[in-house]
């Protein structure tokens, strides 16, 4: 976690974010920047569907896509969306940690038993269901697969600021990361 940069200031947001929407997500967040009003999006934010995590944000500043993980990889007509549609310029992707998208594998008896007996699913169908997801939703390590999505999306889109960040739970607070 030594790549993990905290934001307590404005001088302690990377030169490449600042002037962005990416810096005024930052200000919002983590440094209780007074709301401004937005008539249109002007970020496209990819974090988990973690209940523990909140953005701080005005109303209208971003789309947001949740998933498992921050997995975007089976969201890309949502992303061009935004892009194409809603015009944004900038993208941030939001890891976390205690993500329970981590190890997957140890989850599956708890996972299959609850569609079992909480859905009123089938064993067999639990199973394959879980068997069939599970590694396409499984992230590895949190710090890792953020950066990996990073890349990703800076090549599918080129023209376009990707930035990985990292939510704290501990402190609810978003991090930078240092790109080697």
């Amino acid at each position: 976690m030594d790549q993990l940069v905290p934001v307590n200031s404005i001088e302690d947001i990377f030169p490449i974010y600042r002037d962005t929407p990416i810096s005024k997500m930052l200000q919002y967040h983590n440094l209780e920047l007074k709301y401004e009003f937005y008539e249109n999006a002007e970020l496209l934010i990819g974090m988990c569907m973690d209940n523990r995590k909140k953005l701080h944000i005005p109303e209208n500043f971003a789309y947001i896509i949740r998933t498992g993980g921050g997995n975007l990889r089976f969201s890309e007509f949502k992303i061009s969306y935004a892009i194409a549609v809603g015009g944004i310029k900038s993208i941030a992707l939001i890891g976390h940690d205690h993500c329970g998208m981590v190890n997957l594998m140890s989850k599956k008896e708890i996972f299959i038993n609850a569609l079992i007996n909480d859905a009123g699913w089938d064993p067999s169908a639990a199973e394959d269901h879980f068997l069939h997801f599970a590694p396409m939703f499984e992230i590895g390590n949190e710090l890792d697969f953020v950066m990996s999505e990073t890349k990703r999306l800076r090549l599918r889109y080129p023209k376009i600021q990707v930035a990985p960040f990292f939510y704290k739970l501990e402190d609810n607070k978003l991090y930078q990361i240092k790109e080697d």
